[in-house]
């Protein structure tokens, strides 16, 4: 059964009990005047995207099969594009939760479900996941458009301090490209701590920076209520925004579903407004159209590295 759209302002919960298995809750923030399937993507330069929110999986089989139905639900809204949180298999390391046994086995088994399952749908994934190399673990996001073709990758180059036992950091940055879409990938502790690697992205032309991520646990802390508030609460959201608008530039950033989340799935605008984010806590699906024409990269390309030269001492 296809979900129905919401209208564009205050987000609706919409539970579909009547699919088994489905996702817990999918949220939708779509504008009202989007035309048929058959044509959004090519009106008004339109993009829907689509950042999935699941629960940490139990197994590398529940993880792959929440991907598969998000992919489907995801497909069913018209999206472009999906995108996984941070390193969704086999899990992030050192968090409060066991992550199963993972190994170039799985990380080629995954890969190639993913890629039918993005062809089948003809839609474009971002995976988050291991990467499995001789110097170490690395995090990634691998990119599949929607004929199945692994794109590329981006590694995450910055690690939190707390990660160095688990994984080594990668060295280099793509920009990729789906359907005309010009887009870049900042994993979680890069896009909140450095915002060079959303610049990166946005000088050479994106229009959009996917932020794959992980901020909370299931154990103890604080139930947020209220996006973006001041309250004493840690500065992930107004770092989304800070992304965007210093960048003008969408930001699209997408969380575990945890029971005390630090920070909501979110997507915002280049103007650094929230435009559309899930609730906390809940797993599920943001679905939303975004313009390419109004990522204009404006204060990013307007970055001039030549003028921090050093001053030489008199």
């Amino acid at each position: 059964m296809r979900l129905p759209a919401i209208s564009r302002g205050p987000s609706k919960l919409l539970n579909n009990s009547g699919r088994e298995d489905n996702l817990r809750a999918l949220f939708l923030n779509i504008d009202t005047d989007w035309p048929a399937p058959n044509r959004s993507r090519e009106l008004n330069n339109l993009v829907i995207i689509a950042l999935a929110s699941l629960r940490v999986a139990a197994s590398i089989d529940d993880g792959l099969d929440k991907i598969k139905q998000s992919i489907s639900e995801a497909a069913v809204q018209d999206a472009s594009i999906v995108c996984f949180p941070e390193a969704y298999l086999p899990g992030l390391r050192g968090q409060d939760f066991e992550v199963p046994h993972f190994d170039e086995s799985h990380q080629e088994r995954a890969l190639n479900a993913v890629s039918e399952w993005s062809r089948a749908n003809k839609i474009a994934a971002i995976l988050g996941m291991e990467r499995v190399t001789g110097e170490g673990r690395q995090v990634a996001a691998f990119v599949i458009d929607g004929e199945g073709q692994l794109q590329g990758l981006q590694t995450k180059n910055q690690l939190d301090p707390t990660e160095d036992r688990f994984y080594v950091p990668g060295a280099t940055r793509q920009l990729f490209e789906i359907k005309g879409l010009k887009f870049g990938i900042a994993i979680c502790h890069e896009g909140w701590r450095y915002p060079e690697t959303v610049r990166w992205a946005a000088v050479r032309g994106a229009k959009i920076v996917f932020h794959p991520q992980h901020t909370g646990n299931n154990r103890e802390g604080v139930l947020l209520k209220e996006w973006g508030a001041s309250d004493g609460r840690p500065y992930y959201e107004k770092a989304m925004a800070c992304r965007s608008i210093e960048n003008t530039i969408y930001f699209a950033s997408v969380n575990y579903a945890l029971r005390y989340q630090e920070s909501a799935t979110s997507l915002i605008a280049p103007s650094g407004e929230c435009v559309g984010h899930l609730p906390y806590g809940q797993e599920g699906l943001l679905v939303h159209s975004i313009d390419p024409d109004a990522a204009t990269g404006l204060l990013a390309s307007r970055y001039a590295p030549e003028r921090c030269q050093e001053s030489m001492a008199e």
